[in-house]
Protein backbone atom coordinates (compact mmCIF):
# COMPACT_ATOMS: atom_id res chain seq x y z
CA UNK A 1 0.00 0.00 0.00
CA UNK A 2 1.30 3.94 -1.03
CA UNK A 3 2.46 5.67 2.11
CA UNK A 4 0.12 8.92 0.46
CA UNK A 5 -3.97 7.57 -0.18
CA UNK A 6 -6.53 10.30 -1.51
CA UNK A 7 -10.29 9.80 -1.34
CA UNK A 8 -12.31 12.01 -3.91
CA UNK A 9 -16.07 11.59 -3.17
CA UNK A 10 -17.28 13.68 -6.07
CA UNK A 11 -14.55 13.42 -8.45
CA UNK A 12 -15.50 14.74 -12.00
CA UNK A 13 -14.09 15.34 -16.01
CA UNK A 14 -12.94 18.65 -16.72
CA UNK A 15 -13.75 20.01 -20.10
CA UNK A 16 -12.28 23.46 -20.55
CA UNK A 17 -12.16 25.36 -24.12
CA UNK A 18 -12.05 28.98 -25.72
CA UNK A 19 -14.42 31.69 -27.53
CA UNK A 20 -13.81 34.92 -28.26
CA UNK A 21 -16.27 36.34 -26.48
CA UNK A 22 -19.07 35.27 -24.15
CA UNK A 23 -22.88 35.77 -25.26
CA UNK A 24 -26.20 35.00 -25.10
CA UNK A 25 -28.87 33.60 -27.07
CA UNK A 26 -26.24 33.13 -29.51
CA UNK A 27 -24.19 30.34 -30.61
CA UNK A 28 -20.70 30.40 -29.60
CA UNK A 29 -17.61 28.66 -31.94
CA UNK A 30 -15.37 26.69 -29.07
CA UNK A 31 -11.55 26.22 -29.58
CA UNK A 32 -10.95 22.20 -29.30
CA UNK A 33 -11.78 21.12 -26.09
CA UNK A 34 -9.08 19.75 -23.32
CA UNK A 35 -10.43 16.90 -21.35
CA UNK A 36 -8.62 15.95 -18.03
CA UNK A 37 -9.04 14.16 -14.88
CA UNK A 38 -10.49 16.04 -12.12
CA UNK A 39 -11.78 16.74 -8.86
CA UNK A 40 -9.59 17.12 -5.45
CA UNK A 41 -8.05 14.22 -4.15
CA UNK A 42 -7.53 12.86 -7.94
CA UNK A 43 -5.88 16.18 -8.39
CA UNK A 44 -3.61 15.80 -5.25
CA UNK A 45 -2.77 12.21 -6.79
CA UNK A 46 -1.98 13.63 -9.98
CA UNK A 47 0.86 15.95 -8.88
CA UNK A 48 2.18 13.48 -6.19
CA UNK A 49 2.66 11.03 -9.02
CA UNK A 50 4.49 13.97 -11.31
CA UNK A 51 6.76 14.57 -8.47
CA UNK A 52 8.29 10.69 -8.31
CA UNK A 53 5.66 9.52 -5.23
CA UNK A 54 3.93 6.80 -4.62
CA UNK A 55 0.38 7.26 -4.14
CA UNK A 56 -2.85 5.37 -4.39
CA UNK A 57 -6.40 7.57 -5.21
CA UNK A 58 -9.61 6.08 -4.21
CA UNK A 59 -12.88 7.54 -5.63
CA UNK A 60 -16.42 7.13 -6.02
CA UNK A 61 -17.39 6.98 -9.28
CA UNK A 62 -20.47 5.48 -11.68
CA UNK A 63 -21.84 5.54 -15.00
CA UNK A 64 -20.00 5.77 -18.63
CA UNK A 65 -18.48 8.98 -17.43
CA UNK A 66 -16.59 6.83 -14.58
CA UNK A 67 -14.88 4.59 -17.58
CA UNK A 68 -13.55 7.33 -18.87
CA UNK A 69 -12.54 8.83 -15.98
CA UNK A 70 -10.26 5.39 -15.55
CA UNK A 71 -8.82 5.62 -18.73
CA UNK A 72 -7.35 8.92 -18.26
CA UNK A 73 -6.03 7.88 -15.25
CA UNK A 74 -4.50 4.54 -16.63
CA UNK A 75 -2.91 7.30 -19.12
CA UNK A 76 -1.41 9.17 -16.78
CA UNK A 77 0.18 5.85 -15.26
CA UNK A 78 -1.66 7.21 -12.01
CA UNK A 79 -2.66 4.20 -9.19
CA UNK A 80 -6.42 4.14 -8.72
CA UNK A 81 -9.52 2.34 -7.00
CA UNK A 82 -12.59 3.16 -8.24
CA UNK A 83 -15.06 2.31 -5.82
CA UNK A 84 -18.70 1.64 -8.37
CA UNK A 85 -22.15 3.84 -7.01
CA UNK A 86 -25.34 3.69 -9.36
CA UNK A 87 -25.29 7.22 -10.30
CA UNK A 88 -23.05 9.02 -12.94
CA UNK A 89 -20.05 10.66 -12.21
CA UNK A 90 -20.10 14.48 -13.07
CA UNK A 91 -18.70 16.37 -16.34
CA UNK A 92 -17.20 20.17 -15.06
CA UNK A 93 -16.72 22.65 -17.84
CA UNK A 94 -15.25 25.75 -18.02
CA UNK A 95 -14.59 28.38 -20.63
CA UNK A 96 -12.02 31.45 -21.55
CA UNK A 97 -13.20 34.34 -23.17
CA UNK A 98 -10.45 35.52 -25.07
CA UNK A 99 -11.32 39.31 -25.63
CA UNK A 100 -11.04 39.51 -21.81
CA UNK A 101 -8.73 36.87 -20.44
CA UNK A 102 -11.64 35.83 -18.16
CA UNK A 103 -12.26 32.26 -17.00
CA UNK A 104 -15.90 31.14 -16.51
CA UNK A 105 -15.96 27.79 -14.30
CA UNK A 106 -19.80 26.05 -14.14
CA UNK A 107 -19.12 23.53 -11.66
CA UNK A 108 -21.66 20.66 -11.52
CA UNK A 109 -23.43 19.18 -8.26
CA UNK A 110 -22.52 15.11 -8.93
CA UNK A 111 -24.63 12.34 -8.74
CA UNK A 112 -26.67 11.24 -5.40
CA UNK A 113 -25.08 8.62 -3.20
CA UNK A 114 -26.75 6.73 -1.36
CA UNK A 115 -25.54 5.25 2.73
CA UNK A 116 -24.94 2.07 1.82
CA UNK A 117 -22.62 3.32 -0.79
CA UNK A 118 -20.73 5.73 1.42
CA UNK A 119 -20.85 3.76 4.05
CA UNK A 120 -19.37 1.33 2.25
CA UNK A 121 -16.58 3.73 1.20
CA UNK A 122 -15.72 3.90 4.86
CA UNK A 123 -15.54 0.27 5.41
CA UNK A 124 -12.81 0.33 2.48
CA UNK A 125 -10.98 3.22 3.78
CA UNK A 126 -10.55 1.45 7.44
CA UNK A 127 -9.52 -2.05 6.07
CA UNK A 128 -6.48 0.01 3.56
CA UNK A 129 -3.62 -2.92 4.71
CA UNK A 130 -1.33 -1.10 6.05
CA UNK A 131 -2.86 2.41 6.70
CA UNK A 132 -1.10 5.06 4.89
CA UNK A 133 1.17 7.36 6.10
CA UNK A 134 -0.77 10.52 4.68
CA UNK A 135 -4.30 10.49 4.09
CA UNK A 136 -5.78 13.25 1.68
CA UNK A 137 -9.49 13.98 1.72
CA UNK A 138 -10.40 16.46 -0.54
CA UNK A 139 -13.62 18.10 -2.45
CA UNK A 140 -16.87 18.73 -2.09
CA UNK A 141 -19.02 15.81 -0.64
CA UNK A 142 -22.07 14.83 -3.23
CA UNK A 143 -25.85 14.90 -2.36
CA UNK A 144 -26.74 11.71 -0.39
CA UNK A 145 -23.53 12.04 1.50
CA UNK A 146 -23.78 12.98 5.67
CA UNK A 147 -21.72 16.33 6.71
CA UNK A 148 -19.50 14.50 9.13
CA UNK A 149 -18.10 12.20 6.11
CA UNK A 150 -14.97 13.29 6.51
CA UNK A 151 -15.01 13.57 10.33
CA UNK A 152 -15.58 10.06 10.67
CA UNK A 153 -12.58 9.22 7.96
CA UNK A 154 -10.52 11.34 10.29
CA UNK A 155 -11.02 9.21 13.41
CA UNK A 156 -10.55 6.35 12.01
CA UNK A 157 -7.60 7.08 10.36
CA UNK A 158 -6.10 8.66 13.13
CA UNK A 159 -6.89 5.39 15.14
CA UNK A 160 -5.09 3.88 12.78
CA UNK A 161 -2.28 6.28 12.66
CA UNK A 162 -2.53 8.25 9.14
CA UNK A 163 -2.41 12.07 9.49
CA UNK A 164 -4.86 13.81 7.73
CA UNK A 165 -4.63 15.87 5.81
CA UNK A 166 -7.87 17.94 4.63
CA UNK A 167 -9.26 20.49 1.59
CA UNK A 168 -12.81 20.91 2.21
CA UNK A 169 -15.14 23.76 3.03
CA UNK A 170 -18.27 24.66 4.42
CA UNK A 171 -20.61 22.07 6.40
CA UNK A 172 -17.89 19.42 5.95
CA UNK A 173 -14.29 21.56 6.82
CA UNK A 174 -16.83 22.92 10.25
CA UNK A 175 -17.93 19.53 11.11
CA UNK A 176 -14.63 18.02 10.47
CA UNK A 177 -12.19 20.33 12.39
CA UNK A 178 -13.22 19.26 16.05
CA UNK A 179 -11.92 15.93 15.04
CA UNK A 180 -8.47 17.74 14.56
CA UNK A 181 -6.95 16.77 11.08
CA UNK A 182 -3.13 17.32 10.83
CA UNK A 183 -3.28 20.12 8.22
CA UNK A 184 -6.38 21.83 6.48
CA UNK A 185 -6.10 24.06 3.21
CA UNK A 186 -8.72 26.58 3.60
CA UNK A 187 -8.92 29.13 0.59
CA UNK A 188 -9.75 32.66 2.19
CA UNK A 189 -13.21 32.67 0.84
CA UNK A 190 -13.78 29.06 2.89
CA UNK A 191 -12.24 30.90 5.92
CA UNK A 192 -14.94 33.17 5.60
CA UNK A 193 -17.67 31.10 5.51
CA UNK A 194 -16.08 28.86 8.02
CA UNK A 195 -16.15 31.75 10.95
CA UNK A 196 -18.01 34.20 9.15
CA UNK A 197 -15.88 36.98 9.88
CA UNK A 198 -14.80 39.61 7.09
CA UNK A 199 -11.17 39.09 7.22
CA UNK A 200 -10.07 42.15 5.69
CA UNK A 201 -6.36 42.48 6.45
CA UNK A 202 -3.54 40.03 6.98
CA UNK A 203 -3.24 40.03 10.59
CA UNK A 204 -6.95 39.34 10.80
CA UNK A 205 -5.90 35.91 8.66
CA UNK A 206 -3.31 35.11 11.09
CA UNK A 207 -5.27 35.64 13.96
CA UNK A 208 -7.84 33.34 12.96
CA UNK A 209 -5.40 30.74 12.03
CA UNK A 210 -4.00 30.74 14.78
CA UNK A 211 -7.23 30.42 16.68
CA UNK A 212 -7.98 27.00 15.21
CA UNK A 213 -4.67 25.75 15.77
CA UNK A 214 -4.52 26.70 19.55
CA UNK A 215 -8.05 25.00 19.68
CA UNK A 216 -6.15 21.76 18.22
CA UNK A 217 -8.71 21.77 15.28
CA UNK A 218 -5.16 21.39 13.59
CA UNK A 219 -1.80 21.12 14.01
CA UNK A 220 -1.05 23.07 10.66
CA UNK A 221 -3.25 25.99 8.88
CA UNK A 222 -2.61 26.39 5.14
CA UNK A 223 -4.44 29.51 3.81
CA UNK A 224 -4.00 30.40 0.15
CA UNK A 225 -5.36 33.85 -0.46
CA UNK A 226 -5.41 33.57 -4.87
CA UNK A 227 -3.08 36.59 -6.20
CA UNK A 228 -2.09 37.51 -2.77
CA UNK A 229 -0.12 34.00 -2.36
CA UNK A 230 -0.44 32.12 1.15
CA UNK A 231 0.04 31.73 4.75
CA UNK A 232 1.44 28.71 6.97
CA UNK A 233 0.44 29.01 10.76
CA UNK A 234 1.35 26.24 13.14
CA UNK A 235 1.89 26.39 16.47
CA UNK A 236 5.30 27.68 16.41
CA UNK A 237 5.91 29.46 13.49
CA UNK A 238 3.68 32.06 10.64
CA UNK A 239 4.95 31.60 7.84
CA UNK A 240 4.24 33.93 4.19
CA UNK A 241 5.13 33.95 1.33
CA UNK A 242 3.62 36.39 -2.20
CA UNK A 243 2.16 34.84 -5.15
CA UNK A 244 5.22 32.96 -7.72
CA UNK A 245 5.50 34.92 -10.63
CA UNK A 246 4.56 32.82 -13.46
CA UNK A 247 2.58 33.56 -17.19
CA UNK A 248 -1.50 32.57 -15.94
CA UNK A 249 -4.06 30.64 -17.62
CA UNK A 250 -5.93 29.12 -15.52
CA UNK A 251 -6.73 28.68 -11.69
CA UNK A 252 -8.49 24.79 -12.28
CA UNK A 253 -6.16 22.69 -10.16
CA UNK A 254 -4.11 25.26 -8.47
CA UNK A 255 -5.54 24.50 -4.95
CA UNK A 256 -5.47 20.81 -5.52
CA UNK A 257 -1.44 21.09 -6.95
CA UNK A 258 -0.83 23.19 -3.60
CA UNK A 259 -2.09 19.98 -1.19
CA UNK A 260 -0.11 17.48 -3.39
CA UNK A 261 3.14 19.25 -3.30
CA UNK A 262 3.35 20.16 0.64
CA UNK A 263 2.21 16.29 0.70
CA UNK A 264 4.57 14.54 -1.18
CA UNK A 265 7.51 16.53 0.70
CA UNK A 266 5.98 15.70 4.13
CA UNK A 267 6.24 11.77 3.20
CA UNK A 268 9.84 12.57 2.34
CA UNK A 269 10.49 13.96 5.91
CA UNK A 270 10.71 17.48 4.60
CA UNK A 271 10.13 19.98 7.16
CA UNK A 272 6.79 22.27 7.08
CA UNK A 273 8.29 25.30 5.77
CA UNK A 274 9.91 23.32 2.67
CA UNK A 275 6.67 21.06 2.12
CA UNK A 276 4.94 24.78 2.41
CA UNK A 277 7.52 26.37 -0.61
CA UNK A 278 6.81 22.79 -2.63
CA UNK A 279 3.15 23.58 -2.23
CA UNK A 280 3.61 26.81 -3.60
CA UNK A 281 5.56 25.73 -6.94
CA UNK A 282 3.25 22.93 -7.63
CA UNK A 283 0.55 25.81 -7.45
CA UNK A 284 2.51 27.86 -9.63
CA UNK A 285 3.21 25.45 -11.98
CA UNK A 286 -0.52 24.72 -12.69
CA UNK A 287 -1.36 28.10 -13.01
CA UNK A 288 0.30 28.11 -16.13
CA UNK A 289 -1.28 25.25 -18.41
CA UNK A 290 -4.87 25.56 -19.47
CA UNK A 291 -7.89 23.22 -18.01
CA UNK A 292 -7.15 20.88 -15.28
CA UNK A 293 -3.07 20.22 -16.86
CA UNK A 294 -1.18 20.49 -14.06
CA UNK A 295 2.84 21.14 -13.34
CA UNK A 296 5.38 18.58 -14.62
CA UNK A 297 8.12 17.65 -11.93
CA UNK A 298 10.45 20.10 -13.71
CA UNK A 299 7.60 23.03 -13.58
CA UNK A 300 7.74 22.65 -9.92
CA UNK A 301 11.06 22.41 -9.58
CA UNK A 302 12.00 25.61 -11.39
CA UNK A 303 9.05 27.58 -9.40
CA UNK A 304 10.42 25.95 -5.83
CA UNK A 305 13.66 27.84 -6.76
CA UNK A 306 11.45 31.35 -7.15
CA UNK A 307 9.35 30.78 -3.66
CA UNK A 308 10.11 33.40 -1.23
CA UNK A 309 9.30 33.04 2.59
CA UNK A 310 9.13 35.55 5.17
Amino acid sequence: MPEIVTLTVNPAIDIATSVERLTDTHKMRCAPARIDPGGGGINVARVVHRLGGDCLAIYLAGGPVADRLGRLLSAEGLSFVALGIEGETRENFSVTELCSHREFRFVMPGPAVSEAEWQRCLGYIDALQPAPRYLVLSGSLPLGVADDFYARVIEMAKVRGSRVVLDASGPALRAALPHAPYLIKPSLNELRQLTGRALETETDCMQTAQEIVRKGHAQVVALTLGAGGAMLVTQEDIVRSGAVATSFCSTIGAGDSFVGGMVWALNRNAGVQEAFRYGMAAAAAALSHAGTELGSAAEIKQCYGEVSLA
